[in-house]
């Protein structure tokens, strides 16, 4: 950040004159997203600022009393037109947080949520209690942006990690992020393809845990979901079939092919779907079946050991 003008770049669509400092755009975007209904305005200004100006978190409060490029306003503008059209702020900025990880998101992948942190915080945690000399074998499957495999990756050693999706757009964008885990990256693998039709064959029997956040969203759930998540997210990361659980029975069914004796599946669900799938899993012989909650205190997922 040059904290002057850029004199050549295009013309700023802005009605604010530069050379102005980047607190005078955080209070314009504060104030209008309050005036357009947003329910915190003040945190969404400041995403769209820290992304704007080049500033993270932790640099923005000085960054703030430093003058805005032509090029940075430029941004600034297109962010709030994007907002302001109500696409999410996740994908307006580009990237979101999710644990220790900085995602790329767009469009092509579900945006990271809360709840999936969860998810990945049950896998990390069962595989921290296996022993640190054997090397883990990992699935994330359906893993769009690859935020619980790669969460995964950087947190857990003597890994490998394997992330598959049918979307050839999701595994863009799962690739991308693979390249922003560094060298860490290397333990980690991507296949394409329909669930265990990913995998290669000489997997079987050899997976620690296998984890997934599949479609759980019933055909006649589409219409009751928030305008954001409806408009915006791929419906192909959202939607299973006429009963929301068509891709989460697959999973539970086919999983004991491939987990090694004692390995873990653990699935993110809906709050209702919770029950139906435990007594899924119990019936197919797993054992330890626990259902874990959500940072809302909402069931939000189930696991189990393969015997």
């Amino acid at each position: 950040m040059t904290g002057t003008a850029d004199e050549n770049d295009d013309e700023s669509d802005s009605a604010i004159p530069l050379p102005t400092p980047w607190k005078t755009f955080l209070a314009e975007a504060t104030q209008r997203f309050r005036a357009a209904g947003f329910e915190n305005p003040e945190n969404e200004a400041r995403r769209i600022v820290e992304t704007a100006s080049g500033y993270d978190a932790g640099s923005l409060s000085s960054g703030l009393t430093q003058l805005a490029t032509e090029r940075g306003v430029h941004h600034f503008d297109e962010m709030m037109r994007r907002r302001l059209e109500k696409e999410p702020l996740q994908y307006v900025c580009g990237a979101w947080g999710f644990r220790t990880l900085d995602l790329m998101v767009d469009h092509r992948v579900l945006i990271p949520r809360p709840e999936t942190e969860v998810v990945a915080g049950v896998a990390i945690a069962e595989l921290g209690k296996q022993k640190n000399d054997e090397k883990k074998l990992v699935a994330d499957l359906g893993t769009g942006s690859g935020a619980i495999g790669l969460s995964i990756a950087a947190e857990i050693k003597n890994v490998e990690v394997i992330l598959t999706d049918i979307s050839t757009d999701a595994l863009q964008v799962a690739r991308a992020n693979l390249t922003g885990l560094g060298v860490l990256g290397a333990t980690v693998t991507i296949c394409q393809g329909s669930w265990f039709d990913a995998l290669p064959s000489e997997y079987r029997k050899s997976f620690s845990v296998i984890v997934s956040n599949p479609p759980y969203i019933s055909n006649s759930e589409i219409e009751t979901l928030p305008a954001d998540v409806k408009h915006w997210e791929p419906h192909l990361a959202l939607v299973s079939g006429l009963k929301g659980t068509e891709f989460l029975e697959v999973i539970v069914d086919e999983a004991e092919e491939w987990l090694h004796d004692s390995g873990s599946l653990i699935l993110e669900m809906a709050p209702h779907q919770v029950s139906a799938i435990s007594e899924r899993m119990n019936s197919r012989g797993y054992a330890d079946v626990q259902v874990f909650k959500d940072l809302s205190g909402r069931d939000r997922g189930v696991s189990g050991k393969w015997n």
